[in-house]
């Protein structure tokens, strides 16, 4: 027996939220479809149910019929113009009045729909940046935010090393949401992360769509707190599937096809950064630039220390919680002070630098940079990865550093 869930009255009234968007013949300009499928597919899906709001049924069905016929797997449009279509002939009780449908498989595009309704309550301020993103390295021509709540990836270009936002995108996350922790659990990993390369689809399964690119999960912080499973990637969609629910994949971020070669043109492997957060915290931005300021002197400040030689200088940037390159606080400690006082001269110069608050997470953040070390008996030139935690006492301090693999 079909269970019925979603009256089309409901449906409509859950959609009319306060909102204006201009109607096609009221001279919304669409996006040619060759240019932006993406964009033109999910104006047509939210004029047509903004239509069906207003009881302008044929309008609906005439854009939903040419949009099937331009993107014909697009399965929530699909949905919706089937669903008009039977009105004609019966009265319509559910959303979703397909034979043999199961609920998860109606829920899952109902899902879609609202998520992409969602979004165009949203008004970003062009004036406000997401306060993760600190500084930007030259190197990193764009950076990826993407905001889980509302199923939005944002790109961002790189100008002048402030972030412009560029474009942004439906996505899919983990089947139970975020926050992973351990291998299976289907869930997308909150935190910083970069794109390591590319894997082509001839070399992965139809389930990945047109390609995939791994991220670096997990990281040295949730090595740190035992998190396990591997494989998160932002990758595509299987073939005669256009999109898929808000939340269906095991971990994984997935765009479509389409999104996803647009998103290649602006991805440098090992270089892109990927902020996944439940939310974005956005901030004007004359206070992004004077709290980052405050940030970048904090690294300056250990630069200058280590050139000093100066230990006791050098090691107050050091917490006790500190672990990294093959050492406990301690260890490093001893190694330090042996070494040091050795050095006739030290000169550190740091270039590509990118600062990241961390996601969730209060007062933490990554620090990359490609550091060119010299002394008077070694020298060495590698990018190193930097975790600054704000400790009890209201101090910055180093809780973990290494190579950036």
């Amino acid at each position: 027996m079909k269970i019925k869930y979603r009256n089309l009255i409901f449906l409509l009234f859950f959609f009319s939220f306060n909102i204006t968007i201009a109607e096609e013949d009221d001279g919304l300009n669409f996006l040619s479809p060759e240019n932006d499928l993406s964009t033109y597919s999910e104006n047509v899906l939210v004029n047509a149910i903004e239509n069906i709001k207003k009881n302008k049924i044929e309008q609906a069905s005439e854009q939903l019929s040419k949009l099937i016929k331009i993107n014909p797997d697009f399965r929530a449009a699909q949905l919706i113009y089937a669903d008009l279509m039977l009105s004609r002939s019966q009265p319509i009780t559910d959303f979703g009045n397909i034979d043999n449908a199961s609920f998860n498989h109606i829920d899952s595009l109902f899902s879609e729909v609202k998520a992409r309704w969602d979004f165009r309550k949203i008004v970003i301020d062009n004036e406000k940046l997401p306060s993760s993103l600190i500084t930007i390295a030259n190197t990193q021509s764009h950076i990826i935010v993407v905001d889980a709540s509302i199923s939005r990836l944002f790109l961002f270009e790189n100008e002048n090393g402030i972030p412009r936002l560029k474009s942004d995108f439906y996505v899919t996350i983990g089947k139970n949401g975020t926050g992973k922790y351990t291998e299976g659990d289907q869930k997308t990993p909150i935190g910083v992360y970069f794109i390591t390369g590319f894997i082509p689809s001839e070399d992965l399964p139809d389930l990945y769509g047109d390609g995939a690119f791994p991220l670096d999960y997990p990281n040295a912080w949730d090595k740190r707190h035992s998190r396990t499973g591997y494989g998160i990637w932002l990758h595509g969609t299987p073939s005669k599937t256009y999109s898929r629910a808000p939340k269906d994949s095991n971990g994984c971020v997935i765009v479509s096809n389409t999104d996803l070669n647009t998103l290649s043109n602006f991805i440098d492997e090992g270089k892109t950064p990927v902020v996944i957060t439940n939310s974005i915290s956005w901030i004007k931005k004359q206070d992004w630039e004077s709290r980052n300021n405050n940030y970048n002197l904090l690294i300056e400040k250990w630069r200058q220390d280590w050139q000093s030689r100066n230990v006791d200088l050098y090691l107050q940037h050091y917490s006790k919680d500190y672990v990294g390159l093959g050492k406990d606080y301690n260890s490093w400690v001893d190694y330090k002070r042996r070494v040091i006082p050795t050095k006739k001269f030290i000169k550190v110069n740091l270039t590509n630098k990118s600062v990241f608050l961390y996601p969730e997470i209060p007062n933490l953040m990554v620090v990359t940079f490609l550091q060119d070390y010299t002394s008077d008996t070694f020298s060495r030139k590698f990018i190193k990865r930097q975790y600054w935690k704000m400790e009890e006492d209201g101090k910055w301090r180093i809780i973990y550093e290494g190579a950036a693999s």
